[in-house]
C-alpha cells in the first residue's frame, strides 16, 4: 500500500483532542485545482508481551467500547519515542517492566490518515508496580498459549485490522507459523 503523507504546504484547519484535519490545494491532471484533506493523530504502540510460554492479552472496557480484545499499549506522547511509549504504557497498564524489546512491525492502516501503529514484542519481564489505569479504562489481562492466541486473534473476535490480517496469513502457512512462534519464544 502506498501511504500518502501530509504535504508541507497543507494547513491545519481543525485541531482536536486526538485528530487534526489538514487541507491543501492540489492540481489535478486536467489543470484544475481541488482541495484535499487528511487526518493526523498521535502514533500508538501495541505490545505483544511474552511471559514465560504465554502471550499477555487484554479485554478492555472504555466508556464507549466494551470487551474489546487487544494488547497493552496506547498513544505516543508528543516528543516521546515509540519504544519509550511502549515501556511507559506497559508499566502503567500492567505494572510490568521488560528487558528484551523487539519491533515486530509498523502499520499505517489508513491512506488518508497520518498515523503509525508500532507493534513491539516484549520479553523477560518482572513485576515493578501496581497498574495505574486512566479513568476511562478497565483492563482485564489474560495469558494465552501460542495456539489459543493465534486462534482467537486471527478470528473475527479480534478487530485488529492489519495485525489480525497478518496473523491470519501466518496461521495459514505452517512455515510462517513456526517462524512467528520462534520469534515470540526464541529460547524455547
Amino acid at each position: 500500500m502506498v501511504i500518502m503523507k501530509i504535504p508541507s504546504q497543507a494547513k491545519r484547519v481543525f485541531e482536536g483532542k486526538i485528530f487534526d484535519v489538514y487541507q491543501w490545494e492540489q492540481e489535478m491532471f486536467d489543470g484544475s485545482r481541488q482541495t484535499f484533506e487528511m487526518l493526523k493523530r498521535p502514533d500508538t504502540v501495541q505490545i505483544l508481551a511474552i511471559i514465560g510460554d504465554k502471550i499477555l492479552t487484554v479485554k478492555e472496557d472504555q466508556p464507549n467500547v466494551k470487551n474489546r480484545l487487544g494488547f497493552l499499549g496506547g498513544r505516543v506522547d508528543a516528543g516521546e519515542k515509540p519504544l519509550a511509549a511502549a515501556k511507559r504504557e506497559i508499566l502503567e497498564e500492567a505494572g510490568l517492566v521488560f528487558s528484551d524489546w523487539e519491533l515486530f512491525k509498523i502499520y499505517e492502516p489508513f491512506r488518508k490518515m497520518d498515523w503509525k501503529i508500532y507493534f513491539y514484542i516484549a520479553r523477560n519481564c518482572r513485576k515493578a508496580a501496581e497498574p495505574i489505569w486512566d479513568s476511562g479504562e478497565k483492563i482485564k489481562s489474560k495469558k494465552l498459549s501460542f495456539d489459543k492466541f493465534i486462534k482467537i486473534y486471527s478470528s473475527e473476535k479480534y478487530l485488529g485490522g492489519d495485525f489480525g490480517a497478518d496473523l491470519l496469513r501466518i496461521r495459514l502457512d505452517k512455515k510462517k507459523l513456526k517462524n512467528f512462534k520462534k520469534k515470540l519464544f526464541p529460547f524455547s
